[in-house]
């Protein structure tokens, strides 16, 4: 094999492991963390693998298809139908976004990081709404206020709730994950 080739297969198999590691992550969040991980508020504690972007372009591909697994079983496991698929592909859109800011920006971690919380702070809220209608309810966490039907309430509040979440995880977890990365040279870059 020549050295081209074995930068191609460093790259796939790059992407398919960060792809796993963030299915994997996503889905054992939204077991362990339900409605905070799904729903209104979008805590997924499993953002914090979005922090890879910086190390390595091969961690946007690998977010985006790790999403797009994660957001197909847990269509299956939540039985959101058809409505579900609005979150396999937008959602995946906004980690696709996030990711490439990542890694555009991977010079300037911190402003780097702030591409996940604003792709998913203003794509997800904008068809949350139509999901959680489809399915009855759309309730904000821990409080007996329902916004159905008021799509504008929704989406404002899923902004803020949503932009919070992702704030919190890509900087509380994400920023040390981070730091310890680089400081242990786990992920090498796999050029594309």
């Amino acid at each position: 094999m020549n050295a081209h080739t074995n930068k191609k297969t460093a790259y796939v198999a790059q992407a398919g492991m960060i792809a796993a590691v963030y299915a994997a992550a996503t889905l054992v969040t939204l077991l362990l963390l339900q409605g905070l991980a799904w729903g209104p508020v979008q805590f997924r504690l499993s953002e914090a693998v979005c922090v890879l972007a910086v190390l390595t372009p091969a961690a946007v591909p690998g977010l985006t298809i790790g999403c797009a697994i994660a957001n197909l079983i847990a269509l299956a496991i939540n039985g959101t139908g058809a409505l579900g698929l609005l979150d396999v592909a937008f959602g995946s859109l906004a980690t696709f976004l996030g990711a490439l800011w990542c890694w555009k920006l991977r010079d300037r971690p911190k402003l780097a990081l702030l591409g996940p919380v604003i792709a998913n702070a203003l794509i997800v809220p904008a068809y949350l709404p139509l999901l959680l209608q489809g399915l009855g309810y759309y309730t904000i966490p821990f409080t007996s206020v329902a916004l159905d039907g008021l799509y504008l309430p929704m989406y404002l509040f899923g902004v803020v709730s949503t932009g919070i979440g992702e704030a919190l995880v890509m900087y509380a977890l994400g920023l040390p994950l981070l730091s310890a990365l680089r400081r242990s040279g786990v992920v090498q870059q796999a050029a594309a």
